[in-house]
C-alpha cells in the first residue's frame, strides 16, 4: 500500500500548499525518498495554450522530482473555482481515472507521497464526487490544516469528524498561521481546546512565514512539527 498524507483544509486559504511542501521536508528528514501531487489545481495561469499549476510546481520543486507537471497535476483549470464549475464553465470533465494512474506512477518510485487537495473535503469535483471521495480513492491518512483563529474549533471539528465518519483516517491537524498573529484570546486557546476535544492530536503550529525558503520551512518542521506522530504512519 502507497505511504504518505493526504493534505485537506478546513478551507480554502488555509495554507495547504505551504504545509505541504513543509510535509516534504519533515519526510526528508527522516530519510524517506518523497513526491508529490496535487492532482487538481484551479486559477492556474497560462502561456499560450498551457495551464501552469503554480501550486503543483511549488511541490515539483521542494520535492526535487523530475516527473513533468502534467504528472504532478494532471487536471487544470483557468477559472479560481471549485473543480465541478471549473470544468462546466471551461466544457473540461476531470478526469479522475487518469488523476488515479497518475499517483499509482508516482507511488510506484517514491516511498511516500503528499498529495494536496482542493479546498475543503466538501469541494465538489464532479456532480457526485467530492474531494473526500478523492482522498477515499488514494487511500492516505488525512493531515487537516486549519487556521489559529475564531472558528477554527467548529471548522476543525467539522472536517476531522465528517471524514472519520466516513471511514478515513485523520493523522493529525496543523495549524497554520496564514497572517501575522493576533495575538488574540482565541488564538491563545485554541490549540489548548483541540487537544482536549479533538479526535486526532495537534502534530503542528506553523509559525506567519513571510519567506517561504527551504530554510524556514526545515526550521519549522524541526521547533513545530511532532515527528513521531508522521513517521507513525510510515
Amino acid at each position: 500500500m502507497p505511504k504518505g498524507f493526504f493534505v485537506t483544509g478546513t478551507d480554502t486559504g488555509v495554507g495547504k500548499t505551504i504545509m505541504s511542501m513543509a510535509l516534504i521536508r519533515a519526510l526528508e528528514m527522516l530519510g524517506i525518498r518523497v513526491g508529490a501531487m496535487k492532482p487538481i489545481e484551479s486559477g492556474c495561469g497560462r502561456e499560450g495554450d498551457v495551464l501552469i499549476p503554480f501550486d503543483g510546481m511549488a511541490l515539483k520543486q521542494t520535492a526535487r522530482m523530475e516527473e513533468p507537471a502534467t504528472l504532478i497535476t494532471p487536471c487544470c483549470f483557468e477559472s479560481p473555482l471549485a473543480p465541478f464549475p471549473a470544468s462546466e464553465i471551461e466544457l473540461r470533465k476531470v478526469n479522475i481515472p487518469a488523476i488515479k494512474n497518475a499517483f499509482a506512477k508516482l507511488a510506484q518510485k517514491y516511498e511516500a507521497m503528499v498529495v494536496e487537495g482542493v479546498g475543503g473535503l466538501l469541494v465538489p469535483i464532479k456532480k457526485n464526487y467530492a474531494v473526500i471521495n478523492l482522498a477515499a480513492d488514494i487511500g492516505l491518512p488525512l493531515l487537516v490544516v486549519a487556521k489559529p483563529g475564531l472558528g477554527t474549533i467548529n471548522h476543525t471539528l467539522l472536517t476531522v469528524k465528517y471524514a472519520l465518519r466516513e471511514g478515513l483516517t485523520v493523522a493529525g491537524v496543523i495549524i497554520n498561521y496564514t497572517m501575522p498573529p493576533e495575538n488574540n484570546l482565541a488564538e491563545e486557546t485554541n490549540v489548548q481546546v483541540l487537544n482536549k476535544i479533538c479526535p486526532v492530536p495537534v502534530i503542528g503550529i506553523s509559525p506567519y512565514l513571510k519567506n517561504i525558503t527551504e530554510e524556514a520551512l526545515e526550521k519549522t518542521v524541526r521547533k513545530n512539527f511532532d515527528m513521531q506522530v508522521l513517521r507513525r504512519y510510515l
